[in-house]
């Protein structure tokens, strides 16, 4: 077929207003929330069930034509930038934006089956009656969909205590890039054979497309106590942090925002009422038993006052307590206002080395004349550098690329990693030899090949090939 007969093919399956070819439409499509890489696809199907994403894959399986999964654009990675197989090739997105349904509630087994397009926070408000929650909550989570966090394997402020992505995904069912409708997992009891589910998620969508998932509900804790520490001195906070992990407490969260963030944020329509002088803010939050939370809380005050955190102010209620959670949960965008784009970084380092680290970090941004801030899950050591810049400057852009380079560097010679939540996707592709060997490279290859034989889904993702590998060697050696 060429490429008028298959979009002719495409809008059969799936109804003509549901595939968009059209330029100026597609320009939606050309990134995630990393705007700093761009590449328009070929076109973009909205397919409304199992049936037909199965359908619009197998036509593209059989035409050679690279595709990849989408959900709100909310990815940090270019997870769903539409490359192609080869440079100069366009890719088709196919948007699971109309699959946004709960198929089904069960409380007695603590579980919800949903489709990929549902949005994370609608779960927990759909739930939240009957005292439960879906625990894994990105920053995004008001916007971005639960197929894209299996994808991603997406963490959050809570995915401290309570896991990431994975470990709250009971089964998929899921379209193959044959086109072929398999299912992983199951109801939550063990399965027998290897662990496929576990395999899939995190996969960045090169295995297949998850067109429905069941997902793990968690009961509300009966009790949470919500803290605010301010410091003048970042060392300071970054040590409070390894000493509450240190005495064996373990936080639902431990969040930390620095001086640059947190005036944006009060600046912004997420003002929570952090105090603008500081150099860094906690927020610790513990939940469960209403017995032992209240001494808890107090050993984390008494913790950060031997820190020499200037005050700890606990919630005094819930609307206090959202409100300090929407300033940390809308920092990004509040960094809307220190410039027109922002680069976000992810990487994770141990939490001991939170101190030197961070002044690395921001000795990188001085050294190339950056705009640095930083808001992060402290309590795992998963960092969050943003470099703030203007996208319209080709120079700026340029040095934002190499900064970046930089800090992912600094972080794996701390004994960190590349990636903490946000996935390696296409922007991080090229990092992957910092931590790990063409052997090693060569066996996740050999797993998505089984997967992706012809490496038409979601290409350009998540493992480099070894030409890729080759070049980075000769290309960005520090």
């Amino acid at each position: 077929m060429n490429e008028a007969q298959i979009i002719s093919e495409l809008k059969r399956i799936v109804g003509e207003r549901h595939v968009t070819t059209k330029e100026d439409e597609l320009l939606v499509y050309e990134c995630d929330a990393v705007a700093i890489h761009k590449t328009l696809p070929l076109a973009v199907i909205f397919p409304s069930r199992t049936e037909e994403v199965a359908a619009v894959v197998r036509l593209l399986h059989e035409e050679r034509i690279p595709f990849g999964p989408r959900g709100a654009g909310t990815g940090l990675s270019s997870g769903a930038l539409p490359v192609g197989c080869e440079e100069g090739q366009r890719s088709v997105i196919i948007e699971m934006a109309r699959m946004n349904r709960i198929l089904e509630i069960d409380f007695i087994n603590r579980r919800a089956v949903v489709q990929p397009g549902l949005i994370n926070v609608r779960l927990s408000q759909a739930v939240a009656a009957a005292g439960y929650h879906y625990a894994p909550d990105p920053s995004s989570q008001t916007s971005c969909t639960i197929g894209g966090n299996v994808a991603e394997n997406a963490g959050g402020p809570h995915c401290l205590k309570y896991g990431a992505t994975t470990n709250h995904i009971l089964g998929l069912e899921v379209v193959l890039p044959t086109g072929e409708v398999v299912n992983l997992g199951g109801d939550g009891a063990d399965t027998i054979g290897y662990d496929l589910l576990g395999t899939f998620v995190g996969s960045e969508g090169t295995f297949g497309i998850a067109t429905k998932i069941v997902v793990r509900l968690t009961p509300n804790p009966q009790k949470v106590i919500t803290l605010l520490a301010d410091f003048t001195d970042l060392n300071d906070a970054s040590q409070a942090v390894s000493t509450i992990i240190a005495a064996g407490i373990l936080p639902a969260a431990l969040e930390m925002i620095d001086r640059v963030t947190i005036n944006a944020v009060e600046d912004s329509i997420y003002a929570a009422g952090y105090p603008r002088d500081a150099a860094a803010c906690l927020i610790v939050e513990l939940d469960g038993l209403s017995s032992g939370i209240e001494t808890q809380a107090r050993r984390v005050a008494e913790i950060c006052s031997s820190h020499n955190a200037r005050s700890v102010h606990e919630a005094t209620d819930e609307h206090e307590r959202k409100r300090l959670w929407a300033g940390r949960k809308g920092a990004f965008g509040a960094l809307g206002r220190v410039s027109p784009d922002l680069f976000v970084q992810d990487a994770v380092v141990p939490r001991t080395r939170l101190p030197e680290v961070l002044a690395g970090i921001y000795a990188i941004g001085a050294r190339y004349n950056l705009k640095m801030s930083t808001v992060f899950h402290a309590g795992d050591g998963n960092l969050h550098p943003n470099l703030n810049f203007d996208g319209r400057d080709k120079d700026e852009v340029e040095r934002v690329l190499i900064a970046g380079k930089e800090i992912m560097q600094l972080c794996v010679d701390a004994g960190g990693s590349i990636t903490g939540e946000h996935g390696v996707g296409a922007d991080k592709i090229h990092y992957m030899p910092m931590i790990f060997d063409q052997d090693s490279l060569d066996t996740m290859l050999g797993v998505k090949q089984i997967f992706n034989p012809l490496g038409l889904c979601n290409p350009g993702k998540a493992v480099p090939s070894q030409r890729m590998c080759r070049e980075y060697r000769r290309n960005f050696t520090f």
